[in-house]
């Protein structure tokens, strides 16, 4: 199936303990490479992510960007309340002891190591539903890709049909311009005063048909393009293989206009590679 390496997704998701966003876009890669940009409290979802998303795709530059947003709820800062109810015991015993001047500040009460422990919230459920968010939002990036993909391959395979007309049309040309090549060469041979030798003719033209006979390229164009009408129904990725069919394309229409000797055949090589060249831009956005 042809499927484009272009595409862009975004999902949200709310609840209790918070808002979540993910965001999926990619671009035209040889390979797949795979760039998660996610928050530094659920860093640990990268191993996760990556083999998601290389599970689904397959060629691309895929940016992957999760948002989360806390409610605040879940998090506070606590006090170690008989860690501070011993300082401060410590500090009148200290006094009543010595003779030292100034009393415990409740600032510093605070600045104390063990007095201030931060709550932090309960990740699990966020993580749990990043991860099921991250699975609908690769569906709707697929399906973005696959509909793009399906728009490409309409393009592709208009041009391919049209190369086989081409084909054909220069198919009907070679009786003609064979025709021509005789009466070119029985003119010139005329406008000798000499009785030309007839089998020595009929060798010349033997050989000026060989050297400009294009059935065989012809032959392999119509091949390849059935080829590709072939491949674009494939369910597996197929940008690999549409782009070396348009290099065997590309050296059949380009041995097809080294061997023109018309300008009709000419016109058609020449139209043939700018549609293989219409082409292969289309199949550098296939996965």
């Amino acid at each position: 199936m042809a499927c484009s390496m272009t595409a862009f997704e975004r999902r949200e998701l709310s609840a209790d303990w918070g808002r979540l966003a993910w965001e999926l876009r990619s671009v035209n890669h040889r390979y797949l490479d795979i760039t998660p940009r996610l928050p530094e409290d659920l860093r640990q979802l990268e191993t996760a992510v990556r083999e998601r998303l290389g599970r689904r795709l397959s060629r691309g530059k895929v940016e992957c960007s999760l948002r989360f947003q806390s409610s605040g709820g879940a998090s506070g800062v606590q006090i170690n309340w008989p860690q501070a109810e011993a300082l401060v015991a410590a500090a009148e015993e200290l006094e009543r002891r010595f003779p030292v001047s100034g009393q415990l500040s409740a600032e510093g009460l605070l600045r104390t190591p063990g007095v201030l422990s931060e709550q932090s919230p309960d990740l699990e459920p966020v993580m749990d539903a990043a991860l099921g968010l991250l699975d609908q939002t690769i569906d709707g990036f697929i399906e973005a890709r696959e509909r793009e993909g399906e728009a490409l391959a309409g393009m592709i395979r208009s041009r391919a049909e049209r190369i086989a007309e081409l084909a054909e049309q220069a198919r009907a040309l070679v009786p003609q311009i064979r025709q021509r090549l005789r009466e070119r060469l029985e003119a010139r041979l005329a406008e000798l005063d000499q009785t030309p030798d007839s089998n020595r003719i009929e060798q010349e033209l033997v050989l000026m048909a060989q050297r400009l006979d294009v059935d065989e390229e012809l032959d392999r164009l119509v091949m390849h393009v059935e080829e590709i009408g072939r491949v674009l129904e494939r369910p597996e990725p197929i940008g690999r293989r549409l782009d070396f069919l348009m290099q065997e394309l590309n050296r059949e229409a380009n041995t097809l206009g080294s061997k023109a000797a018309a300008i009709d055949t000419t016109q058609v090589s020449v139209e043939i590679k700018v549609l293989i060249e219409q082409m292969r831009e289309q199949i550098q956005n296939l996965e």
